[in-house]
């Protein structure tokens, strides 16, 4: 191409895209895409080939798929300004649970309201980080002692609310989402070793406000064997499943952990060990792939995006939809302790899956909103 095309395409302007116009980011789409797929593939023999089960989940990825459409189309700016009464609402609903929430097994997480069931302590999963970075960005960076009070409080309210429930493994992951806020923003390392050091001495006061069960989780972790039938019963069964799919797995449907149901929580927690038995390392490896290709997209979309609010959202964003995967997969394989957690966009759910497609569609509205810069 001579110079004279060049600059004869350059004042023809930037080429037209309905995914643009409809503000989607395709690589980010496709990859969910592909997971919502396989997910549904995964969840059709975890759950004995039960269509009503598929149904379910198929009209779940419906409305997370139009919220996520929806929220695509709402620009960073709009996000910014409704981020503390988003931060609000949710609150009110941590609150509204412990008080009126439905109880199952042995936990207060989810309110009903007109035969509509959630999970409220899901929303704070976007409500912190979107909290946190439009305080950063009124305040401005770097970090003072009095924003760092501050975040504190915006992050250990929710937390604690949350394991009030209880509900641990996401008071966990709420906790490394906020986290994840202050990193970007650029907390000391120091900071963070010596804030890490002091959480590692309160270890033993955590204990004593622990639930039994989850003390029993801890032990289970540490040694499995030592209630094959009780405690660490899941966690046997669950390396039973994952170890005998070897290298390219039993085959699709095929799979005797899931369908003698000798694995608990087959379709929801452990769901990745389904297609450790049926698909194998392959299948795992591919499905690996394929998060951390939305890892990894996310990210690049966090680092190119043009201010101090974005850059932070969209950070923390990817990063807790990182932890939500590496969690889940490390409980399910043994190498950290079953907190209950589902796997994202693959297990059975509408609450985690919802929340999920809205991250990523405010991921997709960072990115197809940035304005244009002329020199």
């Amino acid at each position: 191409m001579t110079t004279h095309d060049r600059l004869q395409r350059n004042k023809s302007g930037p080429t037209f895209r309905l995914s643009d116009y409809l503000h989607l980011d395709l690589p980010l789409l496709w990859a969910m895409l592909l997971l919502l797929l396989l997910g549904l593939f995964i969840l059709y023999s975890a759950g004995n080939q039960n269509l009503v089960l598929i149904e379910k989940q198929l009209m779940h990825i419906l409305l997370a798929a139009g919220l996520l459409f929806l929220v695509a189309q709402v620009p960073p700016v709009t996000w910014q300004r409704w981020a503390p009464w988003i931060y609000g609402f949710s609150l009110f609903f941590l609150v509204a649970v412990l008080l009126i929430g439905h109880i199952g097994k042995g936990a207060q997480r989810w309110l009903s309201i007109s035969g509509f069931r959630f999970q409220p302590a899901e929303f704070m999963k976007f409500a912190i980080p979107l909290l946190l970075a439009w305080y950063y960005n009124k305040v401005h960076l770097p970090l003072s002692f009095k924003t760092l009070l501050v975040s504190a409080l915006i992050i250990f309210i929710p937390v604690l609310l949350t394991a009030k429930q209880p509900d641990l493994g996401t008071a966990i992951l709420l906790l490394a989402t906020g986290a994840s806020v202050l990193f970007f923003a650029g907390l000391s390392l120091r900071f963070i070793f010596s804030l890490s050091l002091l959480l590692l001495t309160g270890l033993p006061l955590l204990w004593y406000f622990m639930h039994e069960y989850q003390r029993q989780r801890v032990l289970t972790f540490l040694n499995p064997e030592r209630d094959p039938l009780g405690a660490g019963y899941h966690i046997i069964q669950s390396k039973i499943a994952i170890g005998s799919g070897g290298f390219f797995g039993k085959g699709w449907l095929t799979g005797t952990q899931s369908h003698l149901h000798f694995l608990p929580e087959h379709t929801t927690d452990f769901i990745f060990a389904v297609c450790s038995e049926e698909f194998g390392f392959t299948g795992n490896v591919i499905l690996i792939l394929l998060y951390m290709f939305i890892v990894m997209r996310g990210l690049y979309i966090a680092s190119n995006a043009q201010d101090t609010f974005t850059r932070l959202l969209g950070g923390s964003i990817t990063i807790t939809f990182f932890l939500s995967f590496f969690i889940n997969m490390g409980m399910v394989t043994g190498i950290l302790p079953v907190v209950g957690l589902p796997l994202p966009l693959v297990s059975y759910g509408g609450s985690s899956l919802v929340t999920a497609m809205v991250s990523l569609g405010m991921l997709m509205s960072i990115k197809t909103h940035r304005k244009l810069i002329t020199t």
